[in-house]
């Protein structure tokens, strides 16, 4: 997988347990952050534990790659991952899920029948830790890009997150980390 997007634009408290989870009631509209391209690494790449976090987060994600003129050129797992603890401390999202490493994407670019209907997993260390379904969604995929549509243009490869259940937490240096998605495959990871 190889691809050169503009920009990964993320979706945040889109699942309703999630959004539960974190204490927030259910937003009007989707909620926005960006991610860096110097973010994203591929299937099997390590993901670096920053000196300056103590606690890094794993956040299984359907992934949105988007094609031409704004069609969608197909899915795949992703992992939004996020130190925690800088988000909390900062009070908004940059520099928590922008480090070099927190954009795992893969394993491929993917077809699938229905986007809105598929069964979503982070595995940690082989135990399952989310488990949950993109029909949990509050925003579908559909509603997402044509809201991100009317905020700013959507190039060939961009990336579009679309949100984690709930079931986040912790990972440590030399964990595994597997973002499963029905239809489009596993994603895997080693922090380091």
């Amino acid at each position: 997988m190889n691809i050169n997007p503009t920009k990964i634009v993320c979706v945040g408290l889109n699942y309703k347990q999630h959004a539960c989870e974190m204490g927030h009631a259910l937003p009007a509209d989707p909620v926005l952050f960006m991610k860096p391209v110097s973010s994203i690494i591929y299937d099997g790449d390590a993901i670096i534990y920053p000196a300056m976090s103590s606690q890094v987060d794993y956040e299984a994600e359907l992934a949105i790659v988007m094609g031409e003129n704004g069609i969608i050129a197909g899915f795949t797992c992703a992992n939004d991952v996020t130190a925690r603890d800088l988000q909390r401390r900062d009070g908004q999202w940059t520099r928590a899920k922008s480090f070099d490493t927190f954009c795992p994407l893969g394993p491929e670019i993917t077809r699938v029948d229905d986007p809105d209907r598929l069964g979503i997993k982070a595995i940690l260390n082989g135990r399952i830790v989310q488990d949950s379904n993109t029909a949990d969604m509050i925003f579908s995929v559909d509603e997402i890009i044509d809201f991100i549509s009317h905020v700013m243009t959507l190039n060939k490869d961009d990336i579009i997150l679309t949100g984690t259940p709930c079931g986040i937490g912790p990972m440590n240096r030399g964990d595994e980390i597997v973002i499963e998605i029905e239809q489009i495959g596993r994603l895997r990871n080693r922090v380091a």
